[in-house]
């Protein structure tokens, strides 16, 4: 049976887009039945594929769009029905391709699930929490380390000061033994002129 917009004018293009997109579609609803029978890298590989066949099916219902335009008025009304319908198919279609995208049981296959009852779960929360506790006694060590160093530093510049005073007070005390001798240099000398 031939399609009603082939007879009509500027209809010729978007009748082309609309067969294409029934391809398209029962394309895509193929894909998702294999996703829901496949696991594992497979089943990572046609959600791919699918979501690749619904942004072709987005593309080609936006050229749609463009090209009803085209159409002459008293026919567009039901090409703008069917169009909502292909609309809400992608729309149906996105839907399921996201819970099967979101179904990490299927896509990962049975060890990896986050139920409790996983050992594998239980195994990998306690090399976590071995590994945090290790990067916690890490840390505590790397800032031990940092406070040994700068608490050696303070030392450091302690012996240095204390070896800067004694050397001041030495100089000190060898200029006052000099000051001493002088002193006692002129009470000789001050004796001597007393006598004469």
């Amino acid at each position: 049976m031939a399609n009603p917009l082939d007879t009509d004018a500027g209809s010729e293009m978007f009748s082309s887009y609309e067969n294409e997109f029934k391809l398209l579609q029962a394309d895509l609803n193929q894909k998702l039945d294999q996703i829901s029978e496949s696991g594992g890298e497979q089943r990572k590989s046609a959600i791919r594929q699918a979501e690749r066949a619904l942004e072709e099916a987005t593309e080609l219902l936006d050229q749609m769009r463009m090209e009803k335009q085209n159409i002459p008025s008293a026919t567009r009304s039901k090409v703008n029905i069917r169009f909502r319908n292909y609309a809400t198919d992608v729309d149906e279609l996105k839907r399921k391709l996201k819970s099967l995208s979101d179904d990490r049981k299927a896509l990962f296959g049975d060890r990896y699930t986050d139920e409790p009852q996983d050992a594998h779960l239980e195994q990998r929360q306690q090399l976590l929490s071995g590994t945090e506790r290790l990067e916690r006694s890490s840390a505590r060590l790397q800032e031990s380390q940092r406070i040994a160093l700068e608490t050696e530093d303070v030392g450091r510049g302690t012996l240095a000061e204390l070896n800067q005073q004694r050397e001041t007070i030495l100089h000190a005390r060898a200029g006052l033994q000099r000051g001493e001798g002088y002193v006692d240099t002129s009470i000789k000398t001050l004796r001597g002129m007393a006598r004469r």
